[in-house]
Formats: structure tokens, sequence, C-alpha cells
């Protein structure tokens, strides 16, 4: 038997062109989303001795179709689901939730068992009686808590609660000299199965607390709890000290290391850097430098500009050969004062002057 909500946890199929949120579709079986307010209650459920009932109406039972069909608001289905319950956890609150949603109007009733029973029975607790009550009491899926439930259901108990069915998962529970404590419910037909969470019970936190002893002892030696609340020994409480001690220094040394470690990391990305920088500036210098001295750098055409102007400042140009040339006059003897030669002329003059000189000299020889 299935709660009905079973359809409601089926695996969702998705469209690859989903319209909805994550590719979903309205056909993927998702609950629409509900608006913001507390969906639990504000007290905790009550014990049932605290719970007035109205004896005069006579106790019949529903069947399990008229359960799934619905009852009044008036008769819901009082399911009842017992347990220890002790370190109150998810696989708790789990196999409550199954349990209240087994039908659509539910009551769900709770018997939790006590210190002297559990410990005849299954063995020690680690939270007493008045705490594992407490627990259950707070889980939003229960509407009632027997306190001192029995360990085998009698039907003067049922009677009592006026239950219709009762809920636990299906593997058979040994215990009392019996190879299922259920067994009588079971063939009554008010037997409501339930699934159990894997990966977590009471047994394996249990169990992780005692491999891991060392480890909690010298925590709440630390937060202040005595070797004696702790049970522990004057020796072993010096070696959890001193193991406390070791781990501290080796955490400082794990943390110097990972500053270093950080250090070093940095300081090879500033040298990456700074390599990368040097790099670039020094194509660039290379790159100005043969652009301004290479084979057919700047400087080679500054030159060559230099010296074609300085030839042309040295040499000026000549005249044309085809130039006309123009005959100047003679200019005019001239004597040298207190001397009978003449100045130095020109290669155009000479000619002249040496006629001049032939006839002064034929004057002289006149006179």
């Amino acid at each position: 038997m299935e709660p009905p909500t079973s359809s409601r946890l089926n695996s969702r199929k998705r469209r690859k062109d989903g319209s909805g949120p994550n590719g979903a579709t309205e056909l993927d079986g998702i609950p629409p989303k509900m608006s913001r307010r507390s969906l639990g209650l504000r007290e905790p459920a009550p014990f049932s001795d605290e719970v007035e009932i109205d004896y005069s109406k006579p106790y019949i039972r529903v069947t399990y179709e008229e359960a799934m069909r619905g009852t009044p608001v008036d008769r819901p289905v009082r399911v009842y689901a017992d347990g220890i319950f002790d370190l109150f956890h998810s696989g708790h609150a789990r196999a409550l939730m199954q349990a209240k949603n087994l039908f659509p109007n539910t009551y769900l009733i709770v018997g939790v068992c006590s210190d002297e029973l559990t410990h005849n029975f299954k063995g020690f607790t680690v939270m007493n009686e008045n705490e594992r009550y407490d627990a259950v009491q707070h889980c939003r899926y229960v509407d009632e808590v027997v306190r001192n439930a029995p360990w085998t259901l009698t039907p003067e108990f049922l009677a009592e609660h006026r239950i219709d069915f009762v809920a636990h998962d299906d593997i058979p529970y040994s215990s009392a000299g019996s190879d299922d404590v259920y067994k009588h419910i079971k063939e009554a037909g008010m037997f409501a199965p339930t699934q159990r969470t894997e990966g977590i019970s009471t047994s394996d936190i249990i169990t992780r607390i005692v491999r891991d002893y060392d480890v909690y002892a010298r925590r709440n030696l630390q937060r202040g709890y005595t070797a004696k609340e702790l049970n522990v020994s004057f020796i072993n409480e010096k070696k959890y000290h001193l193991q406390e001690r070791v781990d501290k220094v080796k955490k400082r040394v794990k943390d110097v290391e990972e500053k270093s470690k950080e250090f070093v990391q940095k300081v090879e990305e500033k040298s990456i850097d700074l390599i990368q920088k040097w790099e670039e500036k020094s194509r660039e210098f290379i790159g100005n430098f043969l652009e301004m001295f290479g084979p057919e750098g700047a400087l080679k055409h500054m030159l060559k500009e230099g010296k074609g102007r300085m030839l042309q400042a040295i040499s000026p140009k000549q005249s044309p050969s085809s130039s006309p040339t123009h005959d100047r006059s003679p200019s005019p003897s001239f004597r040298w004062p207190f001397s009978t030669k003449t100045p130095p002329s020109s290669p155009a003059n000479r000619s002249r002057n040496e006629s001049a000189v032939t006839y002064d000299i034929s004057e002289d020889e006149e006179d």
C-alpha cells in the first residue's frame, strides 16, 4: 500500500523545449508554488491524557477503502505510529510524514515508549523519556502523543485510543519473544506500511560517536566540560590536552605553509608579469633602435641628406657653356705712383698694356 501522495513523488518528465522553470511543463506533475506562510502548527502536539474523547459515540473502525475515499472532516482516520525516537532525526520525521499522508483525512497519534520499557527490551538510550516526548511533540506531522506507550499493542489499547490503522515499516520487528510484534496487527488488516530512510538511524549516529569518541571528548573538554562529567580518566584527560596542543601547532604550521605558498605564488605571478613587461619594452626598444640606426634607418637618410646639402653649399653652380660672353670695356690705365711699372693686369687686358708700353717707349726714344 502506498500513500496517496506517491503520484507527486514520481519522477518528473521534462521536455527539451519546456516552457516552465528548469524546462518543466504543466504536465510534469510539479505542484504549484505556495504562498509564503507558516504551514506548521504554532504549538506542540498535546499528550493523549490532555485530550478529551467523546466516548458517547460508538467506536466503529473505517475500512481501508473508506479511508482512501476520504472520511468526513469530523471523522478523520486515526493512524497510530510508535517507536523509541531516541536522538530524533530526519528518518523519524520522514516516517511520521508518510504516516500522516496515508489517507486524505488523517489524525496521527504517536506512541513513545518509556525509559524503563526501552531499557528492558532494547537497551540504554541517549535521551531520556522526557526529552524524547518533547522531540516528538514538536514534529509538525504529529497531532497527539501517547506517553509510556506499550511495547505490544493490545486490543484494549487500540479501542481506548480508537485507532483505525497502525503505521510502521514492513520489516518484521522481533522483540519480547515474538518474531514480529506487529503480526496480529497485520492479520487484523490494520497495518499500513511505511518506508525506512536509508543512511540514517539512531544506531548509525551512536556508531559515529563511538568511532570518533576521542575527537568529541577533546572537543567537550575544550568547551569546558570536566573529565568527571565525560567519564574520562586523569591520564586520558592529559593525553587529550596534549593532543589538542599538538593539533594547534600543526594547524599553525599548516597555516604558515599555506600563507608561504600564497606568497610564493604571488611573487611568481609578479615576476612573470615583470618579465613579460620587460620583454615587451625590450622589443619596443630594439625596434626603435633599428628604425633609427639600422641599415635602412632614419639616421642613414639624414646623413645622406646632410652630405648632399654640404656638397651643394661647397661647389657653386657653373654658368652654362652656351651662354653668350660680353666683352667688358677696358679699364683706364693706371700707373703706380713713383714707379714706371704698370700694375698687374688681367690676361684680357695684357695685350692692350703691351701696346701702350711700346707706345710710351717710342715717345721716349723720340725725345
